[in-house]
């Protein structure tokens, strides 16, 4: 919803590329030799799969852009195409000597740390028509400006992100460059003691340097007078930096600068407008995020800028009400005042006379209803309006919406308009592609507009009071819908079936609603899943849980290509698990829990390479957890829980690897909603009780609840096998230990000296330390032992309550409580 400052080379290449890779017989055989030769260097054999030597036509390959009238090689969109993991990447210069007619090289975040025939040394490449050369996001160091000068065409070079440092002198920078983007790097100074002279475009956004250097840093731009693009985004320029009378001068001196960008500084006063406002050339400015306060009316020389296109002001502590004088910016195209505290009224009455306003983001401020003038209208056509709030009371849908039609996207989220579903917005706005009315204490049916909307892509209108069924032609009339979210209404009846029409649908929520029949979560539904749903084969997000769905799971699932999150716990499914997610690669979390399912769980389980969370708790799952669970690397939780499995879980562990360190949407999950867990790390870990953080040390915390044969291990990392006890770290336990209603049997009485001992680098917890525990419950005990362990009497035990009950203990703690049954 902001503006978009940043110009690089990559739009430049993919349109390029889109008009240029036609060609009507092979490619030059020299080039297509290169080509290969270049991929053989990436020593990556999973990436450019379309390069292969047996075939002649490289200007179809991916990432290569021919000129239709020569043949040659126009175009090389390489981002990305090395393995991170193999180090740093020094390039073979000669291998693009046979691109004569190259205009735009990308080479993007390839770890590339030279361009040399031997490490240290940089060798000037003749490309004598190359325009635009992208580097970003690699290991280069100053050196590479040495490479540039033999690039004589060269207009634009994207540097960002590399290790240059220190003073840049663009003396070997051909002389006609234009665009220059040094940002993520640490400099200090940018000169030009001779080189280029024509530079208009200079971004030095994150530049990690102190303030006095930034002082010389903004000094230095002086020396690019034909500067009309300055992105200085993410820095630690202060508000004070612009009080230097001489910096100022050389700041103002820059007359044809058209874009500024300074988002995101710690600028805070809004005097800083008054500065700004002499910069009249200005057309696109950004103060995102920059600390700004006071009153937005009583800023000064912000309205003096009569040429500007785009102004984005968002994210900021700005307050009051709009200024009367935005209505002198006549220019103005593209205005966001998101996230500050500002008031505005709904009907944007001050902004009327911006003809040209065609963007206006107001979103997360105080909006207010106020009377509509029945003798004005707005002279502007809006493609975009923000409008989300906090919950204010607008009334009605202001009068102005009836006179927009070219609105694009438009979002009113918790406003508090009562009244029906706007089909008349719909219909008057046939571009329309996004509508969010989230919240907005509608009511009424929901409302079809009068013929079919092709271009809505995503339509949200959930926590609202519509009701009465979801017409049945829906799919036919938004056909092109890609998220579809109607949670939190009164909707009842059946879900409609033409909503399987819906082919590029990838987000549909109907859940809290009062439907019966078939499909959704959190409503009466069932029967079968419906196999119309197989149609959707964008859905990359389905939740049907907590109905009444019930038969085997069907086979649909395998015609999800995109399918990542799967949710269908709480219902009343049958049978086994076949094959219907067998080929579901991309499927991140998949949770059958709280089902009747039967059988083992499958062993193609291990196909999955990308499941994080695996819950399968509370169905009828009998015989070996299988071992291929093993290569699922990306796992950071699974639940077993309340099945009749057998094995022992840690047989298919190894401790050679780290688990990923991730804090997952799980972290605050109460005991009651998860009962088995393991991950690693530094990530909270919930399990039947326990919530704690892992010390460095120990590697892995598995705990598997009721109705399974398994037990509580804390495993160090440094321990190779499985491990027979359970090692009670002195680590940072939360005061809640409790593995009650399970089959882990008692406390052995070798817990004295196994568990409870301390001494060694990997001290356990000794029984003193139990003072750290204000819940400690160990019932019911299965096995009948009857005496504690010899560590545990006599211990002075600080707990806030101590549950030993429904086991069949006996004797006597310090403060002489009686332990019965």
């Amino acid at each position: 919803m902001g503006i978009s400052l940043h110009i690089s080379i990559v739009p430049v290449i993919i349109v390029v590329v889109s008009l240029q890779v036609w060609m009507p017989l092979g490619c030059f055989e020299e080039e297509r030799i290169a080509l290969l030769n270049l991929k053989d260097s990436l020593n990556y054999p999973t990436s450019l799969h379309s390069w292969r030597k047996g075939d002649v036509r490289c200007c179809d390959w991916e990432r290569v852009g021919c000129s239709s009238s020569t043949g040659r090689v126009t175009i090389l969109y390489l981002s990305g195409v090395r393995n991170g993991e193999m180090g740093d990447w020094y390039l073979n210069a000669s291998l693009f000597l046979p691109f004569q007619e190259l205009i735009a090289l990308d080479l993007t975040n390839n770890q590339i740390a030279g361009w040399v025939e031997k490490k240290g040394v940089y060798q000037p490449v003749k490309m004598s028509k190359l325009e635009y050369l992208q580097l970003s996001y690699n290991r280069l160091n100053n050196s590479i400006l040495s490479y540039v000068d033999g690039l004589s065409s060269l207009k634009s070079l994207d540097i960002s992100y590399n290790r240059l440092e220190g003073l840049i002198d663009l003396k070997e920078c051909p002389s006609n460059l234009e665009a220059l983007d040094l940002s993520g790097n640490n400099i200090t100074k940018v000169v030009v003691s001779i080189g280029p002279t024509t530079l208009s475009t200079l971004y030095l956004n994150n530049i990690t340097a102190y303030e006095s250097n930034f002082q010389t840093l903004l000094q230095s731009l002086g020396a690019f007078p034909n500067l009309t693009t300055l992105g200085l985004g993410y820095n630690d320029l202060r508000g004070r930096i612009f009080g230097d009378g001489k910096l100022l001068a050389d700041f103002l001196n820059l007359k044809n600068l058209e874009l500024l960008d300074l988002s995101y500084n710690t600028l805070n006063s809004s005097n800083i407008f008054q500065t700004i406002g002499m910069m009249t050339s200005l057309k696109t400015l950004s103060f995102s995020g920059c600390s700004l306060n006071g009153q937005l009316a009583t800023a000064q020389g912000l309205c003096d800028l009569n040429h500007l296109q785009e102004l984005d002001i968002s994210s900021n502590d700005l307050s009051g009400f709009l200024p009367p004088c935005l209505a002198n910016l006549t220019s103005l195209q593209k205005l966001n005042l998101s996230s500050n505290h500002l008031t505005i009224p709904m009907s944007l009455s001050p902004l009327y006379n911006l003809s040209k306003l065609k963007s206006f983001d107001g979103s997360d401020n105080k909006i207010y209803a106020e009377e509509d003038d029945h003798n004005l209208s707005p002279k502007f056509q809006l493609e975009s309006l923000y409008l989300s709030s906090r919950g204010q009371v607008a009334g009605t849908f202001p009068k102005f919406l009836h006179h927009q039609f070219n609105l694009q996207s438009f979002d009113l989220t918790n406003i508090q308009i009562k009244g029906d579903f706007p089909s008349w917005l719909i219909e008057n706005n046939t571009y329309l592609q996004e509508l969010y009315l989230e919240n907005c204490s509608l009511s009424g049916p929901l409302l079809l507009p009068r013929s079919s909307h092709v271009k809505l892509s995503s339509l949200s209108i959930s926590m609202n009071n519509f009701h009465g069924q979801i017409p049945a032609e829906i799919g036919v009339y938004f056909p092109g819908l890609e998220f579809l979210m109607m949670s939190d209404n009164g909707f009842d009846g059946c879900i409609p079936f033409s909503l399987g029409s819906m082919s590029s649908l990838q987000l549909l929520d109907l859940s809290n609603n009062f439907m019966t029949g078939r499909t959704h979560s959190n409503n009466s539904l069932q029967g079968q899943i419906p196999e119309w749903i197989g149609n959707m084969s964008s859905l990359e997000f389905l939740d049907l849980s907590t109905n009444n769905f019930s038969g085997p799971l069907p086979p649909i699932f395998g015609a999800f290509s995109k399918l990542r999150h799967v949710y269908l716990s709480r219902n009343k499914l049958q049978g086994l698990i076949t094959t219907e997610f067998y080929d579901s690669y991309k499927i991140v979390a998949l949770d059958l829990s709280h089902n009747s399912i039967t059988g083992r769980i499958p062993e193609w389980i291990g196909r999955l390479s990308n499941l994080r969370s695996l819950l399968l708790s509370h169905n009828n799952l009998k015989g070996e957890i299988p071992i291929q669970l093993y290569s699922l690397e990306q796992l950071t939780l699974i639940d077993l829980s309340h099945n009749y499995l057998s094995g022992n879980i840690l047989s298919w562990m190894k401790f050679n690897r780290p688990f990923p360190s991730l804090t997952t949407y799980y972290d605050y999950v109460s005991s009651s909603q998860q009962s088995f867990e393991f991950t690693m790390g530094n990530t909270p870990l919930i399990y039947k009780g326990i919530s704690t953080r892992l010390p460095p040390k120990p590697s892995l915390i598995v705990c598997v609840t009721q109705k399974n044969s398994y037990r509580l291990y804390w495993i160090d990392r440094d321990e190779s096998g499985v491990a027979e006890k359970v090692v009670l770290q002195d680590g940072p336990f939360s005061s809640h230990l409790h593995c009650s209603s399970n089959h882990d049997g008692c406390f052995p009485a070798s817990m004295a000296a196994s568990w409870l001992s301390g001494g060694g680098e990997n001290r356990s917890l000794a029984p003193e330390r139990f003072s750290q525990l204000s819940q400690w419950h160990i019932h019911p005990c299965p096995l009948g032992e009857k005496a504690m362990p010899a560590a545990v009497t006599g211990m002075v035990l600080e707990l806030i309550h101590l549950d030993l009950s429904g086991n069949q203990i006996a004797g006597w703690v310090k403060n002489k409580v009686l332990l019965s049954d």
